[in-house]
């Protein structure tokens, strides 16, 4: 019930407070600045190995050989707020997110067992239970609901309070947002996906802006925070951004620093570097690292300080207005088993009696340095294809093939259907509206 109302208080706040007192119109909302949208994005993934789970290991989103997937029917409503100007303003948004990658998208910042302890702990009920209870893959998420205000405060200052994506690294949850329809290890397990908190941008000139905030409602160092538990639990979150004048070149530095829970003072914080280069305008660079730490973990070897890092390139080139080439290389060390989980589904999916709903197994987490290299294209095919319709036109498909290997450290370590690597041919398509 309490979900039920704060939903109605906030999205009145976002959205109808800003439309008080206009002429009721069919474009009440686009006079007020209200848009609603959002898209689908669906694929099917072909797996080499031809697992007998049909788990691709420890790749996720596209963790599913030989089955279509809805991956993502996300909708939203927001008000954007101005980036410049004398005068406030106000907005926000807020995310539904129905799918089979609804499960990464939720706030399950606190685990099923105490990180530090191994005790087992009751999760965030925010969007962790809003339905598909019968479906082991598809299941809802709330992954943004935020206000927002802009400050006429020197260059202008932007506010943003309440849970949203993560504004740390280079890859993001929202399908269209990525090159690749799988996602690097670097951001599924060396980042976080969202926040709870207070988070504001500063730009100080052309060259330089900065981000800061606060993060809470985790106890995964203030990582994928909800609203209902660990909300003492409060950490840091920050970035700088630096730019070339010609807007060619660009270098990006964020982190976050928080204690792991309320019942722990040990300290859990990483930071991740983006650079980004146009070598020329049709062909650009990326360059991403990520490095974490943990302290005191409970891992069966005993209490110990966790450490994580990984280093992915890409390289895109637009051959055409609506066609790109693209190329991603990466190395991500896990050295003591704690970030990476095969299948990570499975992981996010049990509870503290380990039960998955995903599985009627568990996911394994073994120390090991994880590669993978993936090749794809995004093609929208409406030009060639003659479509007139509008939402054809946005149509974007994106084939990929992906080779992963795995090299265990200490121990042997098979993930890929009882293999050391695995090959994916994969193609999604997505339709923003």
């Amino acid at each position: 019930m309490y979900k039920t109302k704060f939903l109605i208080v906030a999205l009145g706040a976002l959205f109808i407070l800003p439309a008080a007192g206009a002429d009721e119109s069919p474009s009440l909302f686009k006079d007020n600045g209200i848009e609603v949208g959002g898209w689908i994005n669906a694929g099917v993934t072909y797996n080499a190995n031809n697992p007998s789970d049909r788990f691709n290991g420890p790749v996720t989103f596209a963790d599913r050989s030989k089955e279509f997937q809805l991956n993502q029917l996300n909708v939203f409503m927001q008000r954007a707020v101005a980036t410049e100007g004398k005068a406030w303003d106000f907005g926000g948004r807020f995310d539904l997110m129905l799918g089979t990658d609804a499960i990464f998208a939720q706030a399950y910042g606190i685990p099923a067992f105490d990180v530090n302890t191994g005790q087992s702990l009751k999760r965030s009920s925010w969007d962790l239970n809003l339905c598909c209870s019968s479906s082991r893959f598809y299941n809802m998420a709330l992954p943004q609901l935020y206000i927002e205000t802009y400050v006429p405060v020197g260059n202008g200052l932007n506010l943003k309070i309440g849970h949203f994506y993560s504004p740390t690294g280079y890859e993001t949850v929202p399908a269209p947002d990525n090159f690749f329809y799988t996602r690097s290890y670097t951001f599924s397990n060396g980042e976080p996906f969202t926040h709870t908190g207070l988070v504001g941008n500063y730009t100080v000139n052309k060259n330089w802006a900065f981000m800061g905030g606060a993060i809470t409602g985790s106890a995964t160092g203030g990582w994928d925070g909800g609203w209902d538990k660990e909300m003492n639990n409060w950490g840091g979150l920050a970035g700088t951004t630096w730019t070339s004048d010609d807007k060619r070149s660009s270098v990006n530095l964020t982190g976050s620093y928080s204690r792991t829970s309320s019942r722990s003072n040990e300290p859990w914080a990483f930071y991740s570097l983006v650079v980004q280069h146009k070598i020329t305008p049709q062909t650009r660079l990326v360059l991403h690292h990520t490095s974490g730490f943990a302290g005191g973990v409970f891992i069966p070897d005993g209490h110990k300080d966790i450490t994580w890092h990984g280093v992915d390139m890409q390289l895109h080139h637009d051959l055409r207005e609506d066609l790109s080439v693209g190329i991603r290389s990466e190395w991500f060390r896990d050295k003591d088993g704690f970030r990476v989980c095969s299948p990570l589904r499975v992981a996010q999916a049990t509870n503290s009696v380990q039960i998955s709903f995903a599985a009627d197994f568990l996911a394994t987490c073994k120390p090991a340095n994880y590669y993978d290299v993936t090749v794809g294209m995004n093609w929208k095919p409406a030009k060639q294809l003659k479509l007139d319709s509008k939402l054809m036109q946005k149509l974007n498909i994106r084939p990929n093939i992906r080779y992963d290997r795995v090299d265990g450290i200490g121990q042997a370590y098979k993930p890929f259907d009882n293999k050391k690597d695995q090959l994916l041919l994969s193609v999604d398509a997505t339709i923003p509206f």
